[in-house]
């Protein structure tokens, strides 16, 4: 049975520090969470010129969930004071599991400012249970060459970067509840059929490029589709070139209480997490 759409929600552009201006179509006032599910930015392309000064997300904390970044073009870092510093490249994935807390950095690295070009990411939040919350931080990181391709046919480039999907393993090996995401490209003209779990969410977003789905819904670029819970198949005909991210998770059904950087269950959670930021409990990071 096809998944319905639940909703279609047209990321707007939202300021994650003085300069830098990200679409986020989740939250959105229509919809707030598909819990795992808390957060997707969208960095569109970015245009550095070589030489330009620096300009990076500096040293900020995390607590009680996994930002994972989605490279798209260019090269970024990312930094933290768990003692994990990567370079990531167009196609690659990284999952970075705050847990009870660090603070990182994050940016395109020196030398993709100094010889220029294009820079572009989506980020979304996954969260966790309650139960791990506290765990200790960890980081995983695969290149695109080590995800695996799926629902494969010409035209299509989709690479598995989390989760259990066609008898394959993601790249990202480590996660507290089911989480599948798939991100690549579909050529104008191809359809895809794609299997989701009874139960689960299960979101789609489009990067670039304009879709049809389930043969009545035309959906243009930097919408997110969500989906409802009940059935197993969403179908997808690329009206033209499109770059798209599929996620499909096991609903974790707690409360959710977010707020700036922190993702925890309560309101009271959330504000001790501040307060501790505020007291240095989060350590330090010289970058």
């Amino acid at each position: 049975m096809k998944k319905n759409i639940a909703h279609i929600l047209l990321g707007r552009e939202k300021n994650i520090t003085d300069t830098e201006v990200v679409l986020q179509p989740l939250p959105h006032k229509d919809f707030r969470f598909a819990n795992p599910f808390i957060v997707l930015h969208h960095l569109r392309p970015q245009t550095i010129l070589p030489g330009s000064q620096e300009f990076r997300i500096h040293p900020h904390p995390h607590r009680g969930f996994a930002p994972v970044t989605f490279m798209l073009q260019g090269q970024g870092y990312h930094k933290d004071n768990a003692g994990h510093d990567m370079i990531v490249e167009a196609g690659d994935v990284q999952w970075m599991f705050a847990g009870k807390g660090l603070l990182h950095s994050e940016g395109p690295t020196k030398e993709f400012i100094q010889k220029g070009g294009v820079y572009e990411l989506l980020q979304i939040w996954v969260n966790v249970p309650k139960a791990n919350k506290w765990d200790v931080p960890f980081y995983q990181y695969a290149r695109k060459t080590e995800l695996p391709e799926v629902l494969k046919q010409d035209g299509v480039r989709l690479r598995l970067a989390s989760g259990e999907f066609e008898g394959k393993t993601g790249g990202m090996k480590r996660s507290f509840t089911p989480v599948i995401s798939i991100v690549g490209e579909v050529a104008k003209g191809k359809l895809i059929d794609i299997p989701v779990t009874e139960g689960y969410w299960a979101l789609i977003y489009i990067a670039h490029g304009s879709v049809t789905i389930n043969d009545t819904e035309a959906v243009a670029e930097h919408n997110l589709i969500v989906f409802e819970k009940e059935g197993d198949e969403i179908t997808l005909a690329a009206n033209e070139d499109s770059q798209i991210l599929i996620l499909s998770a096991e609903p974790i059904d707690e409360p959710v209480a977010a707020k700036d950087n922190f993702v925890m269950n309560t309101a009271e959670e959330t504000l001790q997490a501040i307060e501790d930021y505020k007291k240095g409990v989060f350590g330090t990071l010289d970058y």
